[in-house]
């Protein structure tokens, strides 16, 4: 649980972080912005018509990176879609200002938790600190 608690925490501080996904190949990288803990699991949020929820449902592999105060971390897994309203429903209610762009239910709304994540902290000049949920 400490695991999943930091890198919640951390995600959320730094503000914008990058997730990686794959498409034919190649590797694609973009801001994301969403981390929840629902039912133990870490969720992120985006739209399902989007490329990257097309690329996580093609590839479920991702990695994310942020980057704050000289520290950063880097988070892989498998992106797990979570259809359940009650799932959608709790990341929407910690993320209000989505509530122009997306409803639970509505078809487009879309949350992928990790499975099998490893949680990796680093700092210059200081040693790794591999941590898995």
């Amino acid at each position: 649980m400490e695991a999943l608690k930091r890198s919640e925490e951390f995600l959320k501080e730094a503000g914008v972080y990058y997730l990686a996904t794959v498409e034919n190949d190649k590797p694609r990288v973009r801001p994301f912005g969403t981390a929840h803990i629902f039912e133990d699991k870490l969720y992120i949020q985006t739209g399902l018509k989007k490329d990257v929820a097309k690329q996580m449902l093609a590839n479920p592999n991702i990695e994310i990176c942020a980057f704050k105060d000289g520290k950063w971390l880097r988070l892989n897994g498998k992106a797990i879609l979570d259809e359940r309203l009650e799932a959608q429903e709790s990341l929407l209610s910690a993320y209000p200002e989505l509530a122009n762009m997306y409803k639970a239910g509505d078809g487009n709304n879309a949350v992928f938790y990790l499975e099998d994540a490893t949680a990796s902290f680093y700092a210059f000049g200081q040693e790794a600190e591999i941590l898995k949920f």
